[in-house]
């Protein structure tokens, strides 16, 4: 078994803010536990303060250098002085009453994290492997720069209104899923459905989806955590997929980072590179929306400014990424 460390388990948890969010919910289901607005949460209910709203949780950096290189790190202070003040793994240990190793082997079953396992959503005879220095460090800057698709979103499992992200992924990682089986028949299934309302229940209930623009401890937009710096742009109705499929690969100025076929088997979606420093994320989808209906004369789904846009993740065996992507992870 391989050893797990805590930064391995941050590094899947948001900083560990679902850590808290996933310990939450076991004493309050069905309920909205964390509600995060920049780097603190809102105050929540505490369970070990006979369930007053006296928890405090945000995200801070650790004092080891000094610098904007400190790892960042979830934790809490409770305002009567409950519990001591600490971090996601001091909150752990007051639920699991463990410690140590044993409290991250814990962590890592609980939540699913499968830090030490071979990583695959499912098998998949063609999967690409990725770096493991990138593998353990997520959410670490790229040592392959722009473009190399380690860009961490959050992976959602169905149905749709699960809002609690299940880990976070990188476009290889959705790559791998759409071109792999385990969305194949649920695929099927839908696009045989005839009834538009039966239909879209169906996708709602049985398709995984992701947040391609960026990490989420709760899907809204305020919940936000750290922008990918990529857009999903969705096409939805189309008359002919393969001649938009093939006219977005050459576009001259945007480069495709992936591009897939929708569930319903009418529709593309376009994930494309946006820089935020520049123009904020709702700015860059106007501008992009318009440069489409110019060029293409094809009109985008207007729900790609939400930030926290939920796209649903099908089979697509043909579905097209970067090459270089596939090709610096090859190299390595």
């Amino acid at each position: 078994m391989v050893a797990i460390n805590k930064e391995q388990i941050l590094s899947k948890t948001h900083y560990g803010l679902v850590i808290y969010s996933h310990i939450l919910r076991e004493y309050y289901p069905e309920q909205t536990v964390l509600s995060l607005s920049g780097r603190t949460c809102s105050p929540t209910k505490n369970p070990f303060n006979a369930d007053k709203s006296t928890l405090n949780i945000f995200i801070q950096k650790e004092q080891i250098l000094g610098n904007a290189l400190d790892k960042e790190i979830a934790c809490h202070y409770d305002t009567q002085n409950a519990i001591l003040a600490g971090d996601a793994f001091d909150f752990a240990d007051l639920h699991y009453k463990q410690s140590g190793d044993e409290l991250l082997k814990t962590l890592n079953n609980e939540m699913n994290l499968h830090i030490g396992e071979q990583w695959n959503f499912y098998s998949n005879r063609s999967k690409v492997e990725y770096p493991q220095q990138i593998a353990e460090k997520p959410n670490s800057p790229s040592p392959l720069g722009e473009g190399s698709g380690v860009r961490c979103f959050s992976f959602f499992k169905a149905p749709v209104r699960n809002t609690i992200p299940h880990k976070s992924i990188c476009l290889l990682d959705a790559y791998n899923y759409i071109v792999g089986e385990y969305a194949k028949q649920r695929t099927q299934k839908l696009r045989s459905i005839t009834d538009p309302k039966q239909a879209r229940k169906y996708k709602v209930t049985n398709f995984d989806y992701c947040t391609f623009s960026g990490m989420f401890t709760t899907r809204n937009d305020k919940a936000l955590v750290n922008h990918s710096g990529l857009l999903c742009v969705d096409f939805d109705h189309l008359q002919n997929v393969d001649l938009l499929r093939n006219q977005l690969l050459q576009d001259e100025y945007f480069e495709t980072q992936l591009l897939f076929v929708s569930p319903s088997g009418d529709g593309i979606k376009w994930i494309i590179s946006i820089d935020t420093t520049k123009s904020s994320h709702g700015q860059f989808f106007a501008a992009v929306a318009n440069y489409i209906l110019q060029t293409y004369k094809v009109e985008v789904d207007k729900s790609g400014r939400d930030i926290s846009r939920a796209c649903f993740l099908p089979y697509d065996p043909n579905a097209n990424i970067n090459p270089l992507i596939l090709n610096s992870f090859n190299s390595q």
